[in-house]
This record gives C-alpha cells, structure tokens and sequence, in this order.
C-alpha cells in the first residue's frame, strides 16, 4: 500500500506550471513534471483503502464515484512506490489504452473521491498516472501488442477520437481487420481538432496512432461517412459498425445581433489554432482573437480553452460569462464526498489573466457595420430570472459561443443509417450491448452518452469492442 505512514508523515505536492509570462509566449505544454523522487514520495501516500472509491465502478453504475475507466490506483501507487515503474505500466494499460490522454485531459473524478480529499489532500492521481506512461514511453515499453491470430472478420470505426481509437485498439488486438474512418486529415478527434496543444501537445496522438498501425488498424483519413462516403456501402463490406463520432451539434445563443460579424461557435475558433500550428490548411476565414475585447460565453472546459488560446493569440482583455450563479469555494464534505463536488475550480486558462462574471445572461449583441461591438447583459436570480436593475454591457469585438453541445451531428450519417435516438437526440444504444436499432452496428463515446469525458470515452470505447467481438464470435476475452 505504498508506504503505512504516507499519509501521515508526507504532505500534497503537485505539479507546478511554468509562470504565466512564459507560457503565454508559446503553445507548449507547460506542466513541469515532478522528479522521480517527489513522485514516489507521493504515491507513498496512497492508504490502499479498504473500498477505494478512486477505482470508480463506472461499468456497473454510470455515475458513481471514481474513475469511469477503473483504474487500479492502489496497485500502480504502490508499484511506483517500490520503483517497479514497468510493472506499474502494464497495470495501468490494463484498464486505460491512452492514459497519456487522461494523465494531461482528465479533470480527475478519482482524486475527489480519494479518502485524503476528505480533508483536501488527495493523492496526486492523474500526476502519477501520467508520470508512469510517459517513463513507459520513454523507455521503450509501450510495444505493438500484434495478435498471433487473425478472424477474418472486418470492423468499421467512424470517428477517430478516444472512443473510436480505444475501440479500434482493443478489436485490432482480438485479431479483427479493423478500419477508421476519420473525415479530417489526422486521427484524434477532439483531442487534436480541439483540446490546445498547450493542455496536450499532438505528437502525443501520434506516437498512439503509429503503435496502432503496427498493430494491424486502418487508418481512412478525410473520408467522410454520411458525406463523401456512403455509410450504407459499409453495411455491405464490414461485418460490424461501429459509431464514435462527437456530440457536435453547438448549444447556439439566438438572441437579438446573433447573425453579426465576429460571433463564432468555440469549435470554429479552437481548431484553427490547431491546425495553424500543425501547419495544416483551413478553408474557412481565420478567427483570432489578437488586439481585440474577447468575451467567452459558457465557464465550462471549452470556454476555458477559449480563454488561453485567446491570451496567446494577443487579445486585449478576455472575460468569461456563465450564467450559472458563483459555487461556493469549498463543498460540505460530509455531503458531497465522495461523489465529484460543484465548487470553485480556476483552470490554468483562467488564471492566465480572464474576468469572470457569474449568474449573468446575455440579452442582445450590437455593433457597427455588421460587426459585433458590445454585448448588454443583465444579472439573474437562482432561477435565471433577469434582476432589473442590473444592466451592464461590454466591450466585444469577438463572441465565442462555448455553452455546450445539445447533441451528435443528425444529418448525414445517422440519417442515412436511419439508426434510431434518444430523447436527448443522441443513438440510442444500452450500455449492456452497445447496438444500435440495427444488429451489426453499434455505438461509444459522445455520440451515445452526449458530451461527456475523455475518460468516459475510452471507457465506452473499450466496452463496445467487447460487444462488438462478442457479437462476430460468440465470446470475448477482452478485457473490461
């Protein structure tokens, strides 16, 4: 269990950031990893409980405590502790494919309900984690696990992000002849047509695909399906679909001044600067946010990316509205723990340099010659009831819409497929079988769950390449 005493003798360290007036200068990643030392020292701390919450229990009941991908954190905490950082890898690639996604991405529902967070002083978990894949990496362990026999059965992966690829790794590695179809030009999805390279550098993506390609997967870049190509095609040349696409569908702001000039959705602005440092082209005009007011609207993670990418690109001010009311500072533990808590949490991008304003809805957008100018807003009650009175506006001379997404992308290929959907307008398929109305199609991630978590996203993944190898051979001996 690490070492008995931990808890009691070694205090919280985390990583630290690099100062914000370096990091603004690029779009690097700027976590300074802890030593080798210090992270041992930390997984000390783990008290190996007697039920540890961390581990989560996500595939029996979807949201309870923990890691949805059920992480074995005691085990790896202790293997690091005993410097067996192989062997710590190997466990953790046993519940994660891409624990180098979640040790950078991963908000961490495992250190909220980590039994020291009860006088908030959780173990570092997704440090550790991260620490163990990238010496993994670095050392050479993370081999194309090839399968000694071929099916002969053919699998399609439409959507290349975490779920996609979780799923298409674990397939591949069953021995089916596995094919992504992505419809941009490199494998990722969000985590590379979204989340900034300063969260997560790509490369990081593409040492994951290159392993995966050794390994037998397809990768079909800038194939479309449900545009350019026809998913009903597919029907006919692979023995199982399997649908992984995003909840891409924005949560739009119809509200007087919308059609103006400078008013974009968060996931036209985000995945031009991704593409600008990758140096791939994009068809639409650029969006940037450099000399200009900013004003982000939604205080999730993507309004969060909003804000960093924008004080990088040179704006003048950036201030993030929610309309949601302030949560308070601390949570009542005694009620909340171990579950994930509503609380006041900073991102690195907010303490970067952004305003926050809290419970205040936007009425309209005015402005000068077609472009957007100010934004009048008012505050509101706990019932999102506007406070007269409390009239303000602000300076906006770019409008980013970052309040979510209702749900995946209707036309095309769920239209053609004809699959049916949920009342919340995403595929309807359980969580005991992954199918779809139809028998050989199935379906993970955000484009089944809605918007949802890195973690959850491999964890859908792998579940439904158990289903789906259930399904062609009668059994499965992947694991959970």
């Amino acid at each position: 269990m690490g070492k008995i005493t931990g808890f009691l003798e070694i205090d919280r360290h985390d990583r630290k950031y690099t100062p914000v007036a370096e990091r603004l200068k690029d779009f690097k990643e700027f976590v300074v990893p802890l030593s080798e030392k210090e992270t041992r020292d930390q997984a000390a701390r783990c008290m190996n409980c007697g039920i540890p919450y961390c581990h989560g229990t996500g595939s029996v009941a979807p949201g309870t405590p923990g890691c949805p991908v059920n992480n074995q954190i005691p085990d790896w905490n202790d293997l690091v502790y005993q410097g067996n950082w192989e062997e710590a890898s190997r466990n953790l690639h046993s519940t994660n494919n891409f624990p180098e996604f979640t040790g950078r991405i991963c908000p961490a529902p495992c250190e909220a309900s980590c039994t020291l967070n009860i006088d908030d002083n959780p173990v570092t978990i997704k440090t550790i984690e991260c620490a163990i894949v990238d010496r993994a990496w670095d050392n050479g362990w993370l081999k194309p696990e090839i399968p000694a026999v071929k099916t002969g059965k053919k699998v399609a992966i439409i959507g290349s992000g975490p779920a996609g690829l979780a799923c298409a790794q674990q397939l591949a590695r069953a021995g089916h002849d596995v094919h992504v179809y992505e419809k941009f030009a490199k494998a990722g999805g969000l985590l590379r047509y979204g989340i900034p390279d300063f969260k997560m550098e790509k490369h990081i993506i593409d040492r994951r695909v290159a392993q995966m390609e050794a390994e037998g997967v397809s990768f079909h870049y800038e194939s479309h399906v449900g545009g350019d190509v026809d998913p009903r095609a597919l029907l006919n040349q692979y023995d199982a679909l399997a649908l992984t696409g995003g909840a891409e569908a924005p949560r739009d702001l119809p509200i007087p001044g919308r059609e103006m000039a400078g008013i974009h959705y968060a996931m036209d602005f985000l995945p031009q600067q991704n593409r600008r440092i990758s140096g791939e082209a994009f068809a639409a005009t650029d969006i940037l946010a450099g000399g200009k007011h900013v004003v982000v609207i939604g205080g999730g993670d993507t309004g969060s990316d909003c804000i960093g990418t924008s004080l990088r690109q040179g704006a003048k001010s950036v201030t993030q509205l929610e309309i949601m009311p302030a949560p308070p500072e601390h949570e009542n533990k005694a009620l909340t723990w171990p579950n994930w808590p509503l609380k006041m949490r900073t991102s690195s991008s907010q303490a970067e340099g952004a305003a926050r304003e809290f419970a205040v809805l936007t009425q309209k957008f005015t402005g000068e010659n077609g472009q957007v100018k100010k934004l009048h807003c008012v505050r509101v009650d706990d019932k999102f009831k506007p406070l007269p009175g409390t009239e303000f506006e602000l300076d906006a001379e770019l409008v980013l819409l970052a309040m979510g997404f209702v749900h995946p992308v209707h036309e095309g290929l769920l239209k053609q497929l004809a699959v049916e959907l949920d009342p919340r307008g995403n595929v309807r398929a359980n969580t005991l079988d992954y199918q779809t109305s139809r028998p050989n199609v199935f379906s993970a991630g955000d484009m089944r769950r809605g918007q949802s978590l890195v973690v959850w996203a491999i964890r859908e993944g792998r579940l439904c390449a158990r289903s789906i190898d259930t399904f062609l051979m009668g059994k499965t001996d992947l694991p959970r």
